[in-house]
C-alpha cells in the first residue's frame, strides 16, 4: 500500500512515583500508564522524492525537524537506509485532537504511530520489542505508546510491562487551553524540593518495582475494580505542580467535589482527570465542572479507557 492512516491514543498516569536519580540524569520512576480513547490521526503517504513532509494545522505544533514525528522518520531513515532508498520519502498529515503540552503524551503517541506506520509502509517487519527499543531513543513515553493499554512503566518510563487491563472505565479530562507545564521543570523542581527523600536507585530499584507490582493499584486493576483503582491514584509530581499553579489546584478540588471514582493530575500536568464507571456520570461531572468554574479557557473531554494505543483507521 502507498498510504496508511492510524489513530494514536493519549495516555494518563494512574500511578507515578519518583524513586531517585539515575546516572543518565533522568529520574528512576515506577508508574502505571493507561491509554484513553482521545486520539490524534496520522496519515502516512509515500512520496516519489527523498523528502520528509509534515503537515499539521495546529498553531502550537511545529512542522519541522523539532517535531517528534519528523524525528521518528529520521531515526528509521538512518537505521534502514535501503528502505528509504527503495520506497522514497514520506508525507505525514497530523490531525490533532489531544491537547498540546498537557501531560497526555500527545507528541510521544504521534511518534509511536509514525514508527508503526513506517514499519508497514516500508515493509520492515519489525517486532513490537524492536519498535519499542527504537521508540525509547525518541522519548520515555514512546515505548508505552507503542504497546498501549494498561502497563507498568519503570526505568525512566521506557521499560514497559503490559497488564491485563480494564477497559470499561470512563474519564473526564480537563485542561486550561493556555496553560502548559514544562516536564523538565516539574522534575527539576521535584529534585530541588525532595532530593532528601531519594533512595539509591541501584539498591532500591527492584524493591520499589516489586512494591508496585504487588501493591494495591495493580491488585485493583487485576480485579477489574474501578472504585479501588480510583482510591489508589497517585502522582508525586502533584507536590510541586499544584502549589506552583493554583488554577490546576482549584481545578482538581472542583472535580473532586463533583464526584467520580477518583481524581488526579496526569504526568507533569496540567491536565486533571476523574474516573467514572459510566459515560453518563462522566458527562455529568464534565458539565458540573464547567458550570462551577465558568472559564472559557477550560477545555473538557469525556473519553474512556482503551486496550490499544495505535490502530489502523479507514
Amino acid at each position: 500500500m502507498d498510504s496508511y492512516s492510524l489513530s494514536a491514543a493519549a495516555k494518563i498516569n494512574l500511578y507515578l512515583e519518583v524513586i531517585g536519580d539515575r546516572p543518565d540524569g533522568y529520574h528512576e520512576l515506577v508508574m502505571v500508564m493507561q491509554s484513553v480513547s482521545l486520539s490524534d490521526r496520522l496519515t502516512l503517504r509515500r512520496l516519489n522524492v527523498p523528502a520528509i513532509r509534515l503537515n499539521c494545522d495546529h498553531p502550537l505544533v511545529p512542522n519541522d525537524s523539532s517535531n517528534l514525528v519528523h524525528k521518528a522518520v529520521v531515526l528509521l531513515q538512518s537505521r534502514f537506509p535501503q528502505a528509504w532508498k527503495q520506497y522514497g520519502g514520506v508525507e505525514i498529515t497530523l490531525e490533532k485532537n489531544i491537547p498540546v503540552g498537557a501531560g497526555l503524551a500527545g507528541g510521544s503517541t504521534n511518534a509511536a504511530a509514525t514508527l508503526i506506520g513506517l514499519d508497514m509502509l516500508w515493509q520492515l517487519g519489525l517486532t513490537q520489542i524492536e519498535l519499542q527499543t527504537l521508540g525509547a531513543e525518541l522519548g520515555s513515553d514512546v515505548p508505552f505508546c507503542i504497546a498501549g493499554g494498561t502497563a507498568i512503566a519503570t526505568g525512566r518510563g521506557e521499560q514497559v510491562d503490559s497488564l491485563y487491563g480494564i477497559d470499561n472505565l470512563y474519564v473526564v479530562l480537563a485542561k486550561y487551553q493556555n496553560l502548559s507545564v514544562s516536564t523538565p521543570w516539574a522534575y527539576q523542581t521535584y529534585r530541588q524540593q525532595f532530593a532528601s527523600t531519594y533512595v539509591s536507585v541501584s539498591v532500591e530499584r527492584e524493591s520499589r518495582q516489586e512494591a508496585l507490582r504487588s501493591g494495591a493499584m495493580v491488585a485493583a486493576i487485576s480485579h477489574q475494580n474501578g472504585s479501588e483503582i480510583g482510591e489508589h491514584l497517585h502522582n508525586d509530581l502533584e507536590k510541586v505542580v499544584l502549589p506552583a499553579h493554583p488554577d490546576v489546584q482549584k481545578l482538581k478540588e472542583t472535580m473532586v467535589s463533583c464526584g467520580g471514582l477518583g481524581t488526579l493530575m496526569s504526568g507533569s500536568g496540567p491536565t486533571v482527570f476523574t474516573l467514572t464507571a459510566t459515560q453518563a456520570e462522566a458527562e455529568a461531572i464534565a458539565e458540573q465542572t464547567r458550570s462551577r468554574l465558568s472559564d472559557p479557557d477550560l477545555q473538557l473531554w469525556v473519553t474512556s479507557f482503551t486496550p490499544t494505543s495505535i490502530q489502523m483507521v479507514t
